[in-house]
């Protein structure tokens, strides 16, 4: 479980500190780009059909495509991991990106109903 938590705690750093689509000023948003991205990163990482039905599914796409892409390359350890075990921290490292831009932000701005 300790190895999880590091393994999570690696793509967290990576996200905050390279992505920009956990930027969004309102909580929906922010709420709509983890879900969807992360879970086509996930489909991606566990050779899984990715949905391209509409525009924004190509954007999410897109992002996540950019991301895997990223995680692939600098942590070895995910070609050895089974799919279930992706599908665990992928679960765990939404968990983890959701408290720290929605539920434990502290920017007021997010929940302001006038933004």
């Amino acid at each position: 479980m300790e190895n999880l938590k590091e393994r999570i705690a690696q793509l967290e750093d990576h996200i905050m500190k390279k992505c920009l689509w956990q930027f969004h000023s309102r909580a929906w948003d922010r709420k709509d780009q983890n879900e969807n991205i992360l879970k086509k990163a996930t489909q991606l990482l566990c050779d899984e059909p990715v949905e391209l039905e509409t525009p924004l599914d190509r954007c999410y796409w897109a992002d996540a495509l950019s991301l895997t892409d990223s995680f692939q390359s600098r942590y070895e350890w995910l070609a050895a991991m089974s799919k279930e075990d992706i599908k665990l921290l992928m679960q765990g490292l939404k968990e983890r990106i959701d408290f720290v831009t929605i539920t434990g932000s502290l920017n007021a701005e997010l929940t302001d109903p006038r933004y």
